[in-house]
């Protein structure tokens, strides 16, 4: 029996889709039967949740046409070639353009599930079933799909928005740790671009987030997801509001692609690069010591890392950064804020102080 589910809705004009969170919800048959509705199924996951949760996500579909790929786990796998076995099972089993894809897995298992729903015969339904924090709180939402390119982080995809998202808050009972801090980055960030009163709750309730308390986990995943929809909802192909969504974002992204993707976590990459950001907008006058410590501190206290690798000087950086897709004409934009909960995406930064930052933080 499952504990009562709350569901935030995504509304996109005259579309709209849910995310339920919850409890149990992979054994919910009915829950997942009014989402899972063709007759044709893919799933696609990867090899260490596979083993756990596939089969409760499969029982009440026995009488269905189902078809799984299982992928092997890393961030270092969301490339192209891993398109290839998916879009092999799809035409080999002959699946239409009414079958539905499923993606059971993090983010990159999400992303990738979700690229090859948007590109197989030009765009069939998939259903997001995220089963760590940050797949939950972050890539689950929203519609962005992708791959990484050795050059680029997530330089290749498409907007391709899911049926449904079912965030289960039982699979993280089996989250390791390290997956857990580094889905608290994205929580971090929701609280400081937009939601100081969701900063102060997080400073209070940390300890028992982090003791993956039901009601304190199940909180941080409502209000995160609240905070993306709202987002979402006003741009939902990034033309403006939802570039804010990247605080952090550009010196992570560098980070990840810097150290090699998988070397550290795309979380801990942000936490980071969230500490980089955070020193900027100081360095600019735009938010005060006492808040740039007072974001670190909360970084501190989840566990995430607050400086980058020693070995990416301010050089590499640069060179990463201006490939970010937020750049406009070559210049390179950034999502800094101006006060805690106020996050603006601008050039309006000096060189100089952004070498200060680089330079800071690589040693350079």
């Amino acid at each position: 029996m499952t504990e009562a589910i709350e569901t935030v809705q995504v509304e996109l004009g005259e579309r709209r889709y849910p995310i339920a969170i919850g409890r149990d919800l992979l054994n919910d048959n009915r829950l997942l039967a009014s989402h899972i509705t063709a007759r044709q199924i893919l799933v696609i996951s990867n090899e260490t949740v596979a083993p756990l949760y596939l089969k409760p996500l499969l029982a009440g579909f026995q009488d269905r046409d189902l078809a799984v790929v299982n992928l092997p786990d890393g961030e270092q796998e969301k490339k192209l070639e891993s398109l290839l076995p998916v879009f092999d099972e799809l035409l080999v089993r002959g699946f239409g353009r009414d079958c539905q894809i499923i993606a059971l897995g993090g983010g990159v298992i999400g992303d990738i599930a979700g690229f090859a729903a948007a590109t197989y015969q030009r765009g069939v339904a998939f259903i997001q079933v995220p089963t760590t924090l940050l797949a939950m709180v972050d890539s689950s939402v929203g519609g962005k799909t992708g791959v990484n390119h050795p050059r680029g982080k997530n330089m290749i995809g498409a907007f391709h928005q899911p049926r449904a998202v079912i965030a289960d808050l039982a699979v993280l009972d089996t989250l390791p740790d390290r997956e857990l801090r580094a889905g608290m980055a994205e929580v971090v960030k929701y609280a400081l671009l937009g939601d100081p009163a969701f900063l102060e709750w997080l400073e209070t309730h940390l300890d028992d987030v982090m003791a993956r308390r039901s009601d304190a986990i199940g909180t941080v995943i409502q209000r995160s997801c609240r905070n993306k929809a709202a987002i979402v909802a006003a741009d939902e192909r990034e033309s403006g509001q939802r570039a804010l969504l990247n605080l952090g974002h550009s010196f992570g992204h560098a980070i990840e692609a810097a150290a090699g993707y998988g070397t550290w976590l795309h979380g801990e990459a942000i936490g980071a690069g969230l500490c980089m950001a955070a020193d900027l907008s100081r360095r600019l006058g735009w938010i005060s010591p006492a808040e740039q410590a007072r974001a670190e501190d909360l970084i501190r206290r989840v566990g995430l890392p607050l400086r980058p690798p020693a070995d990416i000087g301010p050089q590499r950086f640069r060179e990463f950064m201006a490939r970010d897709k937020k750049n406009r004409d070559g210049t390179l934009r950034l999502v800094l804020m101006q006060g805690i909960g106020n996050a603006v995406v601008t050039d309006g930064y000096t060189e100089a102080a952004l070498t200060e930052t680089l330079e800071a933080y690589t040693g350079g």
